[in-house]
Parts: structure tokens; sequence; C-alpha cells
């Protein structure tokens, strides 16, 4: 099967209806902080492409509380959550079942080591998103972390959770780090923007076709 593709850190919906035309499966919006930081009627706006689709919708959040999260999911109509808050067992399924929605958790990984309880993480969440950890941000900051450092133990755990592999993603790399990884998803922000919140639709297409090419064993 092919990878999917997941736009993240959307602020225009024409950036949205860009990755439908190019077939992405996720669009992301932040709700977490930082530059791209919507609230749940922006989020409602800029997703409004999707509507009518097969694409599933992620909200991206830090530590809210589940029942803010809960709020968000349904004034903006998320498909899934996606928590950077180093969230635990209790907390991923209090907001699964406050929202109905599919849960990701985050590994923050610094280096090449997997965080402390990513084996808990992965048991609880319903797909687990591999990122970098950099210090003040929780995610888009176009840092990559070593993928082949961490991909033994990623098999190892071998519970069929989907990988989504994040973190510094661009068309230039994508390739290698499917190469590494093997994730059931890619995750790009900041690597196809041409300012932070403004897709370049250009390195969108260059994106999915990279990382969509043929891929060896």
């Amino acid at each position: 099967m092919p990878v999917a593709i997941k736009f993240c850190g959307l602020t225009r919906a024409r950036d949205a209806e860009k990755a439908v035309q190019l077939g992405a499966s996720y669009l992301g919006v932040i709700f977490a902080g930082g530059p791209r930081q919507l609230d749940a009627q922006q989020a409602r706006g800029v997703l409004a492409p999707s509507q009518g689709t097969s694409l599933a919708s992620v909200g991206v959040f830090g530590s809210q509380a589940p029942d803010e999260i809960a709020r968000a999911a349904e004034q903006a109509g998320l498909k899934v959550i996606q928590m950077h808050g180093d969230p635990s067992a209790e907390v991923i399924d209090d907001v699964r079942r406050l929202t109905g929605a599919v849960v990701w958790g985050v590994a923050r990984i610094a280096g090449g080591e997997l965080p402390p309880g990513h084996a808990e993480l992965f048991a609880a969440a319903d797909g687990v998103v591999l990122d970098s950890r950099v210090s003040g941000a929780l995610g888009g900051s176009g840092t990559t972390f070593d993928w082949l450092a961490v991909r033994d133990g990623i098999r190892a755990l071998g519970n069929g959770r989907p990988i989504i592999l994040a973190g510094g993603l661009t068309p230039e790399n994508v390739e290698a780090g499917i190469r590494a990884i093997r994730p059931d998803v890619v995750d790009v922000s900041s690597g196809v923007e041409t300012r932070v919140g403004e897709k370049d639709h250009s390195r969108m297409a260059a994106f999915v076709l990279a990382a969509r090419s043929p891929i060896a064993p």
C-alpha cells in the first residue's frame, strides 16, 4: 500500500483544497499554540474543502484538558485527535471516550532515543506520531530526528498501530524517511511552506510525488 499523506499546520482553505486535489488522506490544523494556531471556528473554515470527501481532519493539541479538546473537536468537525503533550494512557482513553474520534499519541524523539513510556503510548493510542523533540516547540519545528537509530525500536513493538512519521520532512528527504521507518503516514507542515502557515502548492505537489515514488525494499 502507498504511504498516506497528511498536510498539517493548515491556516488557509485554499491550501486545504490543494491537499484534497493532490489526494492527501489527512488535513491537520493546530490547537496547540504557536504561529499556526487556530480557534475551532477558524479550523472549521480551513477544513471546509474536505467536507464530502474521505479525508480525515486532524486537530493537533498540546496539554489541554479532555473536555476542552472534545468541545473543539465537535465545533471543528475533527475525526482524529493528535496529542503532543506527552499524554498518559488515561488521558488518551478520556479523549477517545469524550470525542468518539481516533486518537494519535506523539512520541517526541531527541536525537536517536525513543522517549520514556513509549511502549505504553503505543499500547494506548490508535496511532503513534514520531516527531522531533525541540525545546520550546511541540511540533512544526522543521527538525528531523535520527530515523535509523529508532527504526529497530519502533519495529520491535510490532503491535500493528499505524505509524505517522513527522518532524522536518520535505520533498527532498521524505523518500529517505519512508525507506528508514516504513511509516503508514507521512506528515508535513513547514517543509512545504513559503512562509509560516502558507503552503507552497508546487512544493506540496513535489512532496506527494516524492512520497509516492517506488520505494525499494
